[in-house]
C-alpha cells in the first residue's frame, strides 16, 4: 500500500456494527438496569457519539426493548425447552429450574436474569419499559401455567389441581434464584434452591 492510499485508509471511520452495539447495550441493561445504564454509558462502551445511537435505535427506549429481545432469543432457550419437552410435567419443571440455576450463574455474561429483576420499581418516566419487564414475567408464567393445564389434562396432575397458583410458584422461585445470582450465589446454591423447591411437588399434588 502506498502512502497516498494508506493515509486514505487511516482516515476511514470505522464501520458502524449494529449487532455488536446491541449485544452490548443488553450487557450493560442486563448488569445494571435501564435506569442505571445512562446513554453516556452506553455510548462510550460503543465508542460511537449519541447521535449515532439515536440514528441507529431511535431512542433509549427502543435500543432497551430490543436488547430484551435479544436477551429473549439468545438465553431463553432453556425455558422453552424444558416446557416444550416430551417430558413428564415433573421431570420438565426440574429441567427448567436447573436449566435456569446454569443460566444466572453463567460466567460468560452477566449473573442473574434481565427479566426477572428488571424494573421491578421504576420512575413514572418510565412505564413503558417496566411494562415491557412486567408482560415479559407474565407471558412466561403464562407458559408455565399452559404446560401444567397440559399435564392436568393428560392426567399427570389431579384434575382440581390449582394450575395458575402452581405457575405462579414456580415463577416465584425461578425470579428468587435470578435475585439470588444477581447478588453472588454460584451453581451449587441455585441447584440446591431448584432441588428444595421441587421438594414441594408431592405437597402440592396431592392437596390441589
Amino acid at each position: 500500500m502506498n502512502e497516498v492510499a494508506a493515509k486514505r485508509s487511516a482516515g476511514r471511520p470505522r464501520v458502524f456494527d449494529r449487532e455488536r452495539a446491541l449485544a452490548i447495550a443488553m450487557d450493560l441493561f442486563w448488569r445494571h438496569g435501564y435506569e442505571g445504564t445512562s446513554t453516556a454509558q452506553l455510548t462510550a462502551a460503543m465508542g460511537i457519539a449519541a447521535p449515532s445511537l439515536y440514528a441507529a435505535f431511535g431512542s433509549k427506549d427502543q435500543l432497551y426493548f430490543e436488547a430484551l429481545a435479544l436477551y429473549q432469543s439468545q438465553y431463553g432457550s432453556f425455558f422453552s425447552a424444558a416446557l416444550s419437552a416430551a417430558l413428564p410435567v415433573k421431570e420438565a419443571i426440574s429441567t427448567l429450574l436447573m436449566g435456569a440455576a446454569r443460566q444466572y450463574t453463567g460466567a460468560e455474561h452477566a449473573a442473574g436474569c434481565m427479566v426477572a429483576t428488571a424494573n421491578i420499581h421504576s420512575a413514572t418516566d418510565n412505564a413503558a419499559i417496566a411494562e415491557a419487564a412486567r408482560s415479559a414475567r407474565q407471558t412466561a408464567q403464562a407458559a408455565i401455567q399452559q404446560r401444567l393445564e397440559l399435564a392436568i389434562a393428560a392426567g399427570e396432575l389431579p384434575a382440581k389441581s390449582d394450575s395458575a397458583a402452581l405457575a405462579a410458584y414456580i415463577s416465584m422461585v425461578l425470579q428468587g434464584m435470578a435475585v439470588q445470582a444477581h447478588d453472588g450465589a454460584g451453581l451449587a446454591a441455585l441447584d440446591k434452591m431448584a432441588e428444595l423447591a421441587m421438594l414441594a411437588w408431592p405437597e402440592l399434588r396431592a392437596t390441589a
